[in-house]
């Protein structure tokens, strides 16, 4: 006996949508089934008295076997809560991390599509029918609240079989799917656990901000609509009418705009031929839509009855990085930019906690209060504090390092030691060959650009999003620096521009100025990076090369290339392997594989190229090294609570501090060497950014 498998069927008047955990405690678990080892499946039917069979009692507490399901977060949680049942964190395994950990979608359904499991084993489509009628409470117009096995006989007989094969298919898909990461990769197998221990414990909420938050959110809707009212003589009844609101401001304004788009709002109220008037109507659009306040409700719906809410993460829910996916809460989708002082926003917190009227205390945008409030409804329990420490520019350290850019290594080792400067300044000097001493606010911002988005073969498209992102106008830009551009890149991109015409390809909306201006500025990051650009095209033959002879490695400076089967992998300095299911050559030499479509959510052929490559190398590795630091981190006392980005939110006693927590973070490890770290942070009693 080695493994067992199972899954539940279950029913709760809790949504889903409400989180695992919230779920779970109301849970009732009507069908379990379960097969061990290579076995048949077996199903107990608890709606009709069955007991739970010695031998799945035997299995599950034997502590040398295998728990295995599908999203076991999800059963562990309901065994636990319904039956109290429960087993070592170290002794479960899950077969949709495995197929998350190599470049999988996590959905049963669709993994049987994928590895055609034949529908004996998998009848998985028409079980999705039957979850609906059989899962939870069928809707308030009907006279019958519950489908059960006595009202819908037949029914029921479906759902059974339907149970056995889902479990039948994990069993059969977990043989089919790679290991390498996942189980066989013990490290990450440990991290897993870690990951589940930290959903399990969740973090504390401040519920009393999350309800003022709520209703004063509600409150300052209510006003926005008499504010766009009065400010339309009753012409606009709401800032959400979008048709009302564009016809209002063109016929009584004289102004276009295509659309009321977050980034066309921005950019009207940037431009100085905007009236006042009209721009006092776009503010109040921009605070009635913003979708960053609907957090609250959906916490508040997710918080257990100890007031902490759990199973924000995701392990290796973005596909082929390995980083997290938000649930729930969504931490990873925090809003961080544009946000109130951290004073202003710690005095409407308290307002708000108060049920007080916001405006009546002076605060200009009461919804951008709530939206850079959000954060802090993490809060510490009794007694402890929070200690939040990130990585520093973690994806540009990992990238000069990976590929050998040593003087961008050693500009990093200068900065953390104080005397250098930061590498934004310093990536606008290179470029334009100025002192770094002479670089000014504007144009660091600009330096920022060049190295937040041409790091990974990004253009002129890439510049224009990163602009967008950070606040400055290309064109101004253009005209202020035109001049001053280097001729010969100047000449290239000209010659570019050309192409890009004569092909008609996309301009981005720029003047040609404009767009020669970002294409010099994309050649000048360049001419600065050598070792990173060759990476680029050494990756993509790398991959060429392995698609094309399989189980041939291919060594790119630290990284191995290679392909096993129908994926093609790239291990990485920390062992784990990138992967890229059904890699595939075009005539052209252009490299796709399967996965799924970030647009369309659906398992589709997707083209990559040498810099894509390494941004994935580069997100990847960035967060094998906040990882790898986290079960330090909790034998030394700090208890992570999430995990966002680059960034560790951890609860500890008081003696422990945010700088030891850093040190944690940066400690060398056997396949970082020559990697400079560097991590900072706060001690904190309210989560912030």
């Amino acid at each position: 006996m080695k493994q067992l498998w199972f899954d539940t069927e279950t029913f709760s008047a809790t949504p889903i949508t409400e989180g695992t955990y919230k779920y779970a405690e109301n849970c009732e678990v009507m069908i379990l089934t379960y097969a061990i080892d290579d076995n048949p499946v077996e199903i107990v039917d608890f709606t009709k008295g069955e007991p739970i069979p010695n031998e799945f009692t035997f299995a599950f507490k034997h502590p040398e076997v295998e728990i295995w399901g599908h999203n076991t977060m999800f059963d562990r949680t309901v065994l636990r809560y319904a039956l109290g049942l429960e087993a070592p964190i170290e002794r479960w395994r899950d077969t949709m991390v495995q197929a998350l950990a190599h470049g999988l979608p996590g959905s049963l359904g669709t993994l049987c599509d994928i590895f055609k499991i034949s529908e004996d084993k998998a009848k998985i489509k028409d079980g999705s029918k039957l979850v609906h009628l059989f899962c939870k409470p069928l809707p308030s117009n009907r006279k019958l609240r519950r489908a059960t096995h006595e009202t819908h006989p037949e029914e029921w007989a479906r759902f059974c079989e339907y149970a056995i094969a889902d479990t039948a298919a994990t069993r059969e898909i977990h043989r089919l799917m790679p290991k390498w990461n996942y189980p066989n990769n013990r490290t990450e197998l440990e991290l897993w656990h870690y990951d589940q221990r930290i959903n399990d414990r969740g973090f504390n909420v401040d519920l009393e901000l999350v309800d003022g938050a709520i209703a004063m959110v509600a409150e300052e809707q209510q006003l926005l609509k008499q504010d766009v009212r009065e400010k339309t003589d009753n012409d606009v009844q709401s800032a959400t009418q979008r048709d009302e609101m564009l016809r209002h401001i063109f016929e009584q304004h004289g102004i276009y705009l295509k659309d009321l788009q977050k980034d066309t709002l921005k950019r009207a109220l940037d431009d100085e031929r905007v009236s006042e008037p009209v721009r006092e109507l776009l503010r109040i659009r921009l605070s009635a839509t913003s979708t960053s306040t609907s957090k609250y409700k959906a916490l508040r719906k997710a918080v257990n009855a100890d007031g902490r809410c759990r199973g924000t993460l995701q392990f290796c829910g973005a596909q082929r990085t390995g980083r997290d996916a938000g649930r729930t809460f969504q931490p990873q989708n925090l809003p961080s930019r544009g946000l109130l002082p951290p004073e202003e926003t710690e005095f409407g917190i308290g307002l708000m906690r108060d049920g007080l009227t916001v405006r009546d205390y002076f605060i200009a945008d009461p919804m951008m209060l709530a939206v850079s409030a959000v954060r802090g409804v993490l809060v510490p329990s009794d007694g402890k504090i929070l200690n939040v420490s990130d990585l520093a520019n973690i994806e540009g350290r990992y990238a000069a390092w990976t590929a050998g850019e040593d003087w961008k290594l050693q500009a990093f080792r200068d900065y953390d030691a104080g005397i250098g400067p930061d590498l934004y300044v310093l990536a606008y000097a290179r470029s334009f060959k100025a002192e770094p001493d002479s670089v000014t606010k504007d144009q660091r911002q600009i330096g920022k650009v060049q190295e937040l988005m041409l790091q990974y073969q990004g253009g002129v498209g890439a510049f224009v999003t990163g602009a967008a992102t950070y606040g400055f106008d290309i064109e101004e830009l253009a005209e202020n620096i035109y001049d001053t551009l280097p001729e010969a890149p100047v000449s290239e991109a000209k010659s570019f521009l050309a192409f890009c015409v004569k092909k008609k390809m996309s301009r981005h909306g720029l003047s040609d100025r404009a767009f020669i201006t970002c294409d010099v500025l994309k050649r000048l990051w360049r001419e600065a990076h050598p070792q990173i650009c060759s990476l680029w095209k050494d990756l993509e033959e790398a991959a060429r090369c392995a698609i094309a002879a399989p189980n041939t490695e291919f060594r790119v400076r630290g990284l191995v290339v290679d392909r096993k089967g129908m994926w093609l992998r790239i291990r990485l300095q920390s062992g784990r392997y990138l992967c890229y299911p059904s890699p595939r050559l075009d005539t052209d030499g252009k490299i796709s594989y399967m996965g799924v479509n970030q647009y369309t959510k659906k398992w589709d052929r997707i083209n990559t190229y040498g810099g894509k490559l390494f941004e994935n190398i580069c997100q990847a590795g960035s967060r094998d090294v906040l990882f790898h630091a986290i079960p330090s981190a909790e034998a030394e006392g700090y208890q992570v609570l999430i995990r966002v980005h680059d960034e560790l939110v951890c609860e500890s006693e008081k003696d422990l501090t945010v700088e030891h927590l850093s040190e944690i973070m940066t400690a060398p490890r056997d396949w970082t060497v020559g990697l400079p770290l560097a991590a900072a942070g706060e001690t904190l009693l309210r989560y912030r950014k």
